[in-house]
Formats: C-alpha cells, sequence, structure tokens
C-alpha cells in the first residue's frame, strides 16, 4: 500500500494542528525549520523529548537553511533513537526523510516521510489512545489518509518491529468509518503471523525433544559412578537443564495458546470481511443507482437554468423594446433642440469672430506689456549695478579720505622736523656770520646739515612727497569717476520713471480691454449661448497681462 507524500503532507499537517504549539503549523514552510514538529513530539513525550532537548532547537533561523537543516536533522536522530531504544521499532531506510530538501525548499514529499515518523511515534507511545482519540476527531477523508500511513508503517516493518497489537486499538476504532478493503488487508497479515507462530512452534517443538533426549542421556550418565566431584557437577547441570526445559515447556504453552487466540480472530475477521463485502457490493449498487439518480437531477437542474435563462431574456427584450420607443421619442426632441442649438452656434460664431479682433488687440498689449516689463528689469538691474558701483566708490573714497588725513598729520609732523632741521642750519650761519671764510652753501656746511639730518627721516620724506602725489592723483580720478557714475545714475532714474509711467498708461489700457471683454460677455450671456466656450478662448491671456508687481 503506497500513499502520496503530498497528500499525506496536507493531511498530517491537519493532525499537527490539533496540538496547542506556540509556532503556526498550517504550511510546508511553517515546518521547514522543525520548531514545530520538536513542540509537537515534546508534547507527545515529555521524558525523552525534554525541554533541554526543546532548548537545543533554534528557535528562529530566519531565512537560513542551513541552521533549519541542523534543527531537522537532530530531530530525525532523537525520532530513531526514540523508536530504536524506546519503543523497539528499528526506521527502515526507506523511511528516511532528505532533510536538506526539508530546509532549503519545504518539499513536501520528504516532509510527508518526516510526519509520517512522528505519527508513528504518536501511536505507539504510553499516551497512545489519547492521539488515537485526536486522529478520530479530524474528517474523514484525513482520518483515512492517516490511516494508508499506518497500515504502510505496519506493512513495511518487521514483524517483530510493529505487533498488531500496537495499532490493534486504533483498528478497531477506526475500521467502522472507512474502506472495506484494509480488512483483507489485515487479515493477510493476521495469517502470516499464524504462519510464523506455527513455525516457531516446530522449532520449540524440535528444541524440546533434543533437549529430552540429552536429558536421558544425562541421567544414563549418572546412574554410572564417576570420579569424586562427578555427582555434584552433573546434578548442577541436570537442575539447569531441568528450569530450562520448564521454561521452554511455558513458553510453548503461552505459543499454543496465542495461536489459537489468533486462530479465532482470524476466523472471526474472515467473517467480518466476508459480510463487509456483501455490505459493500450493496453499498456499490445503491452508489450506482444514486450516481443515475444525481445525473438526472444534473439534467433537470439544467433545464431548469435554461428556461429561467430564456425568461430572463424574453423579459429584457420587453423592456429594451419599451426603452427603444422611449428613446425614439428622446430622438425628436433631441433634433429640435439640435436646430435651435445649430442657430444659436452660427450667432455665437458671429460674436466669436468679432471677439476674435478684440483678442488680437489684447495680444499685441500684452506683448507690448511684456517687452515694457523686459526693459523695466533691465534697467533695474543696471540701475542696481550702478548703485553698487557707486557704493564701492563711495568706500573707496572714504578709505583715500582716511589715508589722506593720516598723510596730512604725517604731513605736519614733517613739517616740525623740517622746522627742527632748518634751526639746525641757521647755526652754520650765524658761524659764517662771525666767520666770513665759512659759506652756508659749501659743502662743508652742506656735509653737516646731512649729518645733522637721519637717513631714515630722509628716506621716509621721500616716500611720503612720492605717496602724497600718487595719492593725489588717485583722488582726481575717483572724483571723475564718481561724477561720471552720478550722470549714469541720474539717466538711469529718468529712464525708470520713463518706464513707471509707460507701465500705468499701459494698465489703464487693458482695465478698459477688460471692461469691453466683460461688456461682451454680458452681451453673450444674454443672448444665452455658450459662454463657457468664449470665456474659454479669452481669457487665457488675462494672468500674462497683470504686471508684476
Amino acid at each position: 500500500m503506497s500513499v502520496d507524500k503530498a497528500e499525506l503532507c496536507g493531511s498530517l499537517l491537519t493532525w499537527l494542528q490539533t496540538f496547542h504549539v506556540p509556532s503556526p503549523c498550517t504550511r510546508p514552510q511553517d515546518l521547514s525549520s522543525g520548531l514545530a514538529i520538536a513542540h509537537v513530539l515534546n508534547q507527545i513525550d515529555p521524558s525523552w523529548f525534554n525541554e533541554a532537548w526543546l532548548q537545543g532547537i533554534s528557535d528562529d533561523p530566519g531565512p537560513n537553511w542551513r541552521l533549519k537543516v541542523s534543527n531537522l536533522k537532530t530531530i530525525l536522530q532523537s525520532l530513531v533513537e526514540y523508536s530504536q531504544d524506546v519503543l523497539g521499532h528499528p526506521v527502515l531506510e526507506q523511511h528516511f526523510p532528505d532533510v536538506s530538501l526539508i530546509g532549503e525548499f519545504s518539499d513536501p514529499e520528504e516532509l510527508g516521510k518526516l510526519l509520517q515518523l512522528v505519527l508513528g511515534c504518536a501511536i505507539s507511545c504510553e499516551k497512545k489512545q489519547e492521539h488515537i482519540q485526536r486522529i478520530m476527531t479530524l474528517e474523514e477523508s484525513v482520518q483515512h489518509v492517516v490511516m494508508e500511513a499506518i497500515q504502510e508503517l505496519m506493512t513495511k516493518d518487521t514483524p517483530d518491529s510493529l505487533s498488531p497489537e500496537t495499532y490493534g486499538n486504533f483498528d478497531n476504532q477506526s475500521r467502522r468509518y472507512y474502506f472495506l478493503s484494509e480488512e483483507a488487508d489485515e487479515g493477510d497479515e493476521l495469517r502470516q503471523r499464524c504462519l510464523d507462530l506455527e513455525r516457531q512452534l516446530v522449532l520449540l517443538s524440535e528444541e524440546k525433544q533434543s533437549l529430552a533426549q540429552e536429558n536421558a542421556a544425562l541421567r544414563g550418565r549418572v546412574g554410572r559412578p564417576e570420579g569424586e566431584g562427578a555427582p555434584g557437577l552433573t546434578a548442577k547441570k541436570l537442575l539447569l537443564l531441568q528450569s530450562q526445559l520448564e521454561q521452554l515447556q511455558e513458553e510453548n504453552f503461552r505459543l499454543e495458546n496465542g495461536r489459537e487466540d489468533e486462530r479465532l480472530h482470524c476466523a472471526e475477521l474472515e467473517r467480518e470481511v466476508s459480510e463487509l463485502q456483501q455490505r459493500n457490493q450493496a453499498l456499490t449498487s445503491l452508489a450506482q443507482e444514486a450516481q443515475a439518480l444525481k445525473d438526472e437531477m444534473d439534467e433537470l437542474r439544467q433545464s431548469s437554468e435554461r428556461a429561467g435563462q430564456l425568461e430572463a431574456t424574453l423579459s429584457s427584450c420587453r423592456r429594451r423594446l419599451g426603452e427603444l420607443r422611449e428613446l425614439r421619442r428622446q430622438v425628436r426632441q433631441l433634433e429640435e433642440r439640435n436646430a435651435g442649438h445649430a442657430e444659436r452656434t452660427r450667432q455665437l460664431e458671429d460674436e466669436l469672430r468679432r471677439a476674435g479682433s478684440l483678442r488680437a488687440q489684447l495680444e499685441a498689449q500684452r506683448r507690448q506689456v511684456q517687452e515694457l516689463q523686459g526693459q523695466r528689469q533691465e534697467e533695474a538691474m543696471k540701475a542696481e549695478k550702478w548703485l553698487f558701483e557707486c557704493r564701492n566708490l563711495e568706500e573707496k573714497y572714504e578709505l583715500v579720505t582716511k589715508e589722506k588725513e593720516r598723510l596730512l598729520a604725517e604731513r605736519d609732523s614733517l613739517r616740525e622736523a623740517n622746522e627742527e632741521l632748518r634751526c639746525a642750519q641757521l647755526q652754520p650761519r650765524g658761524l659764517t656770520q662771525a666767520d666770513p671764510s665759512l659759506d652756508p652753501t659749501s659743502p662743508a656746511v652742506e656735509n653737516l646739515a646731512a649729518e645733522i639730518l637721519p637717513a631714515e627721516l630722509r628716506e621716509t620724506l621721500l616716500r611720503l612727497q612720492l605717496e602724497n602725489k600718487q595719492l593725489c592723483q588717485q583722488e582726481a580720478a575717483y572724483r571723475e569717476r564718481q561724477e561720471e557714475l552720478q550722470r549714469h545714475l541720474e539717466d538711469a532714474n529718468r529712464a525708470r520713471h520713463g518706464l513707471e509711467t509707460q507701465l500705468r498708461l499701459n494698465q489703464q489700457q487693458l482695465l478698459e480691454l477688460r471692461a469691453q471683454v466683460e461688456d461682451l460677455q454680458k452681451a453673450l450671456q444674454e443672448q444665452g449661448g455658450k459662454t463657457e466656450d468664449v470665456s474659454a478662448l479669452l481669457l487665457p491671456a488675462w494672468p500674462s497681462l497683470v504686471p508684476s508687481p
């Protein structure tokens, strides 16, 4: 019996939702991290899958699929150890899932294998009755898929690893719900079990006969004389063999009783299988009759739906006919109104032609105003430029004035020094008056004055005289430049005043044109025409005609 792993995955996801786990378990992607499966195993057997083991599972691996695979490997290893050590069910190699596909791609087939192992642990643990009752609360289709998974585990495991007693209660409770063919499979399995028990009985009987022969041989040897220590050893061996014989007899008796019970159970199951097959045949005939009635009902339902559609189509045609009459009446009214609108349109076209000339005048005035505004802005920029240059020249003039005052102060100090030098020169003249042989213009007198005047003071005096000449020339140039800029500023002011006057005249003319347009609009409104279209043609030029402040 083979179960579709994708369908098995969906059914086992529904079964996992009966457990109260903190993480969601509605999609295969929710189980790819292994956290939900770990919480379910903790609820199945808290003593084995304890809190310490649960802490070894990464809580939030996120998009890292390698952490998910690590969690799944830990869970799979714990499941295998639990099945072998606690339940005594070795897991076959064909039941091992590929945890890499589960962690990286959330493969539903491999996830179905892993959940199938979890299901096997749930129905084999100490709380198997509680878990079986949970399965019985699910839908019949889900129960059927879970039952097939359990049957697959029973048929593919070894007889010693999974006994029918483990799943007997679940089979007895679920047998009444679905698929009668599974009873025949269970009967075949029980027959195979009986045959295995019979073979074991034959082997035990042969072993019993061999032990009896050995016992007789040992008793014969006991009657013959042997060494001093031989009787005690033979007696001990005989007692051991007798105890083994008793144990084997008890085991034989137990197996014979089990064989009889299995035979009776097998006969009862065969009788139930025959009854269920007869019932299945009856239900099959009833299902065929029900299918035929259902097909007939579908045909009648289709006929009824078609009749309803035809009635709806007829009513819609009647309604459309009434609407067509109403539309014809409206068309006549619209034709009459159209004739009136055509006459009114001709009148509006005449008015529009008259308004076209006014619009051309408005466009000309608007362009003229824009040109005047451009000229005004250019003149304003020039005036700002001249004002900026005038301020710079005023600042330079102030600096030159300050430098002139400094030079004047330095000139006064030089004058005082010059006076002192003159006084120093008068002393040689007095000497010449006393001694006519000393001429003030003689080289000796000049050398004496030069020696009295310091060299640094002479250099400073020459440099200041040169700078004084240069500053006088710059001051004259700056005055000429300032007078020229003042003339340009006066010219710019006169041009600005002229433009402002022209702008005021243009604004007055624009107001007059607006008043004419408003009068024209009022006249068109009185005539009852489409004034909105005329306004749309005439008014777009107004915002551009309004001068900027």
